[in-house]
């Protein structure tokens, strides 16, 4: 797959559908399996399991990669990683059924683990 570009802002996904809280990108980026799992893990641990997280990026798009020390040619590398990408707007994470103190800090815990700029953002009633 391509590298792509990722210009603008997001114009799905940009909306709370599901919690009351969620964690907004502020920046645009490649965010790995790797990340999304260790974030989640994170919120899972803090919030003790209780309430629901939604996780609202999928990575699916393959990251090749040469071995150290090849030669130049030979081809595509092999597949190191898969990636979601990110826009400006796009939310990443959502959560519900906790209090807005406990949301905070568990959202706050997992954008510690991603490579973005990131914003806590709830929902208006």
């Amino acid at each position: 797959m391509f590298k792509g570009k990722r210009g603008g802002i997001a114009t799905r996904g940009n909306s709370l559908s599901f919690g009351q809280f969620g964690l907004k990108s502020m920046s645009a980026g490649w965010v790995t399996a790797r990340q999304i799992e260790s974030a989640r893990r994170a919120m899972a641990h803090y919030t003790q399991r209780g309430g629901r997280i939604w996780i609202r990026i999928f990575p699916d798009k393959p990251i090749t990669k040469h071995p150290a020390e090849s030669r130049m040619g030979s081809g595509k590398g092999d597949v190191e990683g898969y990636v979601a990408v990110v826009k400006p707007g796009q939310l990443i994470f959502e959560m519900g059924a906790v209090t807005k103190d406990i949301a905070e800090e568990a959202l706050r815990l997992a954008s510690h683990k991603l490579a973005l700029d990131t914003k806590f953002v709830e929902k208006i009633q």
